[in-house]
């Protein structure tokens, strides 16, 4: 039987009845944009990263944006950040008509690799945003380290990690900002876009509050040139139902994933072991798996096999940013970051399984993708 990449039907089914009141009481009250759903889910994402601030945005590409108008990054500046990312992360730092400079991955872990940081800073670097890739946190203490000691902020690409720990702390709690996407796909989605930026200042959380709307304070007052970037508030109140499920949704991921790890490796009812490498994470973090990602050398014929068997699968990313046609102006060229490309071209996303607590993930998948011709 087929499966599925994402089923989200599953997710949505056990909790139907709560979201349905929870919608029909935003459309009782007929305050759509921003309001009481907005500040209560904005209070209860706060405590849940244990920060002191949650600002709701439209989406988690204008979060990164927000956050980075925020700390005034002008045209001319550069921010260090990894080129083996969604598009979002570039995009908001070119948008503001500054530069990325952009540092290799670990191959273990495909975040950003600190020890490269340093020797990228500039006296026009602005900051520093590292990415929490596919739910695993990044490597933060020697970043933060690094960024304390020449006075630069960082802010946390969080999109795919909210709920996942460094040391015990939550992503997005440890940059002065982080950067949260409410995309359905995500361990906690809307019915549509939405993000949240995160911040224990509370004066640059007040600055977010202004920039994303237009930069009015009061209303038709604008101190700011800002945008127009509101959480609805019928995303809210959704976000809201299923925030406390959060944690039990992204450890029965996490489960998942171990009986992958376990099928994936030696012998397996005769069948010869798969030469594939399933993801690490580090020892000191707790990863939510937004996605479960192989590594493996003829990517692409195993990607056209498991479709042709009907295993949901996906690419992130095949194209690092440096090599993006639309960043030609940064001068990035093949070979500069050799871990991001490579990563690029051996990574394969299987089905995430449901997130719903019920869900069980296929035992035709291992079983099917033994049958590679790897």
């Amino acid at each position: 039987m087929p499966v599925p990449l994402l089923d989200l039907s599953a997710q949505y089914r056990p909790i139907r009845g709560q979201i349905a009141k929870a919608i029909d009481a935003v459309l009782d009250d007929q305050r759509f944009i921003l309001g009481p759903p907005v500040e209560r889910f904005e209070r209860e994402v706060a405590a849940s990263c244990n920060v002191a601030h949650a600002v709701g945005v439209a989406s988690g590409s204008d979060a990164l944006l927000l956050a980075l108008m925020a700390l005034n990054v002008s045209p001319g500046d550069e921010v260090i950040t990894t080129p083996y990312t969604f598009f979002a992360t570039g995009g908001a730092i070119a948008r503001l008509s500054a530069k990325a400079v952009f540092v290799d991955i670990d191959p273990a872990t495909y975040n950003i690799a600190p020890d490269q940081i340093e020797g990228k800073i500039t006296p026009r670097t602005k900051v520093i945003m590292p990415v929490h890739l596919f739910g695993q946190c990044a490597d933060m203490d020697p970043i933060l380290e690094i960024a304390d000691r020449h006075k630069i902020p960082v802010i946390e690409d969080a999109a795919q990690a909210i709920g996942a720990t460094y040391k015990g702390r939550q992503a997005g709690s440890m940059g002065i900002f982080g950067c949260f996407s409410f995309f359905p796909s995500k361990n906690l989605g809307a019915a549509g876009d939405g993000g949240m930026v995160t911040t224990q200042d509370t004066a640059l959380a007040e600055k977010v509050r202004i920039l994303r709307v237009h930069g009015s304070k009061p209303k038709y007052y604008h101190s700011l040139l800002g945008i127009n970037s509101r959480l609805d508030a019928i995303q809210a109140a959704i976000l809201s139902v299923k925030l406390p499920y959060l944690s039990e949704w992204s450890e029965k991921r996490a489960e998942n994933a171990r009986f992958y790890n376990q099928q994936f490796s030696g012998m397996k009812n005769g069948v010869r072991p798969l030469r594939v490498v399933t993801p690490y994470i580090a020892p000191h973090n707790q990863s939510i798996y937004n996605q479960y990602v192989l590594r493996v050398k003829d990517r692409d014929a195993l990607l056209e096999h498991l479709k042709k068997n009907g295993i949901g699968c996906e690419i992130y990313y095949p194209v690092p940013l440096h090599l993006q046609p639309c960043f030609s102006e940064w001068k990035g060229k093949e070979g500069d970051f050799p871990q991001s490309e490579k990563a690029a071209l051996e990574t394969i996303a299987l089905t995430d399984s449901s997130p719903a607590a019920s869900s069980i993930p296929s035992e035709s998948t291992p079983r099917i993708l033994a049958g590679a011709k790897l």
